[in-house]
């Protein structure tokens, strides 16, 4: 029982002790640091409410304009005629009238074969239907001369109709004759391959001192000659877009662009000219063609392109940068910066894309300053600080590298 007080007392003279330690200056203070000392904490002010802090964003306006209501996809480029030229004679190929890559005109010549045997054919064919045709004279004088006498009686008429015979199978005769002389004259102008259409030939497959074959299906084809001028480019779209094509031509011509990847220049302008009978069940898409002009020639056969297919366009439309547009639990909603720039969250209804905007369809007016940058430090009522937009960068020179900048 004795412990309890002595401890209690213990506990006080130490107290004691410390408070005259203090009273003597044992905890001297440091002295105050010259200078400026730390910026204060932010925090709110003594006597009002926290100070509101403007958020930096970078805004553009909604703007009025007439957008085109268009149907983007990748196109095969494809010759408007292609013949494979092939030799319809037996032969060997004596000269090539033409290089390779090389623009012909429809009859040109091409090749020359070996024209010395279909010669010499012409020439029997024409010898033999030249002893035809005497035979047949002789045969028609015969039966003018059997058919006098057949009147006065000096002669039977068996050899009368025997005659008539004769001269009749030599009519026959020399009509096959003159057709075997036409098929051999017919050859003869085989041996010269001239171009059926107009085009552009490619490699020759078929150099001279070859022999050739009459309509080879294996290696027979020479050299293959593609129409370029005009020119199609094949291309298929979604089903659902049927009906509206359909309903675009029944009120004019539908015109589709194509843009060549790594070309510069402004897309080739075509024409819809193709719809195809039946859509393709394993991919939901139906096939169309569009027609080229081509007079530049920058369209080949074989390239893919990136076609266009306008189909109709939208009058007073408001466009503003897809980069403005955010997305959140119940849709699409910009913010715009009212005329006390204080940012107000608004929802939208956005309908096409055009190029690097957007259509808005309803919950936006012309004029409008919609926030482009900064919406990730916003939310309803936030004041803004308008920053101008930055300047465009200047391109860099393309590499060498003998290709042309995308």
């Amino acid at each position: 029982m004795k412990l309890v007080p002595m401890l209690i007392g213990a506990v006080a003279l130490a107290a004691v002790a410390y408070g005259g330690y203090a009273l003597l200056g044992g905890g001297v203070k440091a002295p105050p640091a010259t200078g400026p000392g730390p910026l204060p904490q932010s925090g709110p002010r003594t006597g009002g409410p926290p100070a509101p802090q403007s958020a930096p964003v970078t805004v553009t306006i909604a703007r009025i304009a007439t957008v085109p209501v268009t149907i983007s996809g990748i196109g095969n480029v494809q010759a408007f005629s292609s013949v494979a030229i092939k030799s319809q004679v037996d032969g060997q190929i004596l000269e090539v009238h033409f290089r390779e890559g090389q623009t012909v005109k429809k009859g040109d010549l091409l090749f020359t074969l070996d024209p010395r045997p279909y010669e010499a054919a012409l020439r029997q064919a024409e010898a033999n239907l030249a002893k035809d045709k005497a035979q047949l004279d002789k045969a028609r004088a015969d039966v003018v001369r059997l058919e006098g006498l057949v009147a006065k009686d000096f002669t039977s008429r068996v050899s009368y109709d025997q005659a008539r015979a004769t001269a009749a199978s030599f009519e026959a005769t020399v009509k096959a004759d003159e057709a075997l002389v036409e098929q051999a004259r017919l050859r003869l102008e085989y041996t010269r391959i001239t171009a059926p259409i107009d085009g552009r030939v490619g490699s020759i497959l078929v150099n001279a001192g070859n022999l050739v074959k009459a309509n080879d299906t294996a290696a027979g084809t020479l050299v293959t000659l593609n129409q370029v001028r005009p020119i199609n480019i094949q291309f298929a779209v979604p089903e659902s877009n049927l009906a509206e094509i359909r309903s675009r031509m029944a009120a004019g011509k539908i015109t589709v662009k194509a843009a060549v990847p790594g070309d510069a220049g402004p897309p080739a302008e075509g024409v819809l000219v193709f719809v195809n009978n039946a859509v393709d069940m394993t991919t939901g898409t139906i096939l169309l063609k569009a027609g080229y002009e081509n007079a530049d020639e920058r369209l080949t056969p074989g390239q893919f392109v990136n076609v266009t297919m306008e189909l109709s366009r939208l009058h007073d439309a408001v466009l503003i940068p897809s980069a403005a547009v955010q997305q959140g639990q119940n849709g699409a909603f910009v913010f715009v910066v009212k005329a006390d720039n204080t940012a107000e969250m608004r929802p939208i209804r956005i309908g096409i894309a055009a190029d690097k905007d957007v259509v808005v369809e309803s919950g936006l007016r012309e004029s409008e300053r919609v926030v482009l940058e900064g919406q990730l430090r916003l939310r309803p009522g936030s004041r803004v600080t308008i920053r101008p937009s930055p300047a465009p960068a200047r391109a860099a020179p393309p590499k060498q590298t003998g290709q042309v900048p995308e």
